[in-house]
């Protein structure tokens, strides 16, 4: 619980935040569950596709 004797530290969502906005994780999320859906078919469908 907080301290009521303590001052309240007062900031705007942009300095709280203090990080860089660079977009690339966007691009990391998407390919990796892009790879994770095309390995875990392979794993699935594999044995039915390449079958002798």
């Amino acid at each position: 619980m907080a301290d009521p004797n303590q001052p309240r530290i007062r900031e705007s969502g942009e300095e709280a935040r203090a990080g860089e906005t660079s977009g690339h994780m966007r691009w990391v999320l998407g390919i990796s569950i892009l790879l994770a859906v095309v390995v875990l078919s392979l794993l699935v469908w594999g044995p039915y596709l390449f079958h002798k």
